[in-house]
């Protein structure tokens, strides 16, 4: 059976600068299993209510700006699957959570730059899951618990967000051996209570983590954990490290 993963997504500029993290998920897909198709749920989607991918050939979004021009060339022409869309839609319902198929959706950032070093074949079809970002962590998780029987039918979910994520406070020219404090308390505090299972404080994060308000302004990014966490069980870390001094760049499966 497939794990759930969480991945920190970085910078777009990602795709054409992988560094560790790129050969990381290079050599976690290797050894894995060939998905069936892939659910991911991006910080990049967020919705106030829950919407699905439906696109039979999702397009691939370019959202973000002031970049170099070949990133706006990269296209990840990966297939839909309007019937995995329309399967989550009915565990969704059977767990109580209404969600609507979006069928011109296309692909954000996201999703792309990750699956791109992932998957660069762009050959397992992919459906998305919008982000209800105000609804905080416990609708993530409770989504994970709901979607996690996917795994057994070969289908890879993947919550892509970012383990800290404060723009204003990267450092643009640091090497990648900066690590700013308060960003690596509140990611060792992520990991120790991953490590333990302690649900209750996790999805409590906000006011038990330090720092957690300064690494997570806002907690779009951060949420996607709460689903990949929920879809799996046994924690295990894939990848750590930072970017920008600040900027997080963990991946963690579940398994």
């Amino acid at each position: 059976m497939l794990p759930s993963l969480f991945i920190s997504h970085g910078s777009p500029m990602l795709a054409l600068q992988p560094g560790a993290s790129g050969v990381a998920l290079s050599q976690l897909a290797a050894g894995l299993p060939k998905p069936t198709a892939i659910l991911l749920v991006s910080a990049h989607w967020e919705s106030s209510e829950l919407r699905v991918n439906g696109a039979r050939q999702p397009a691939t979004l370019h959202d973000f700006g002031g970049f170099p021009a070949p990133l706006y060339q990269i296209q990840y022409p990966a297939p839909g699957s309007p019937a995995l869309a329309a399967q989550v839609v009915e565990l969704l319902a059977e767990a109580g959570l209404v969600a609507q198929v979006d069928p011109t959706r296309p692909l954000d950032h996201g999703a792309w730059v990750p699956l791109s070093l992932l998957y660069p074949q762009a050959d397992i079809p992919v459906v998305q899951l919008s982000l209800p970002s105000r609804l905080g962590p416990a609708l993530q998780n409770r989504i994970g618990h709901c979607l996690s029987v996917l795994r057994r039918q070969g289908v890879l979910l993947i919550g892509s967000g970012s383990i800290t994520h404060n723009l204003g406070e990267l450092d643009w020219h640091a090497s990648p051996q900066t690590i700013t404090p308060w960003a690596k308390d509140f990611r060792d505090w992520i990991v120790e209570h991953l490590e333990h299972g302690d649900e209750a404080a996790l999805l409590d994060y906000r006011r038990q983590a330090p720092h957690a308000q300064r690494n997570h302004p806002s907690d779009e990014h951060l949420l996607p954990l709460f689903f990949a966490r929920a879809a799996g069980e046994r924690f295990s870390l894939v990848h750590q490290g930072f970017t920008y001094g600040a900027l997080g760049m963990d991946i963690y499966r579940f398994d």
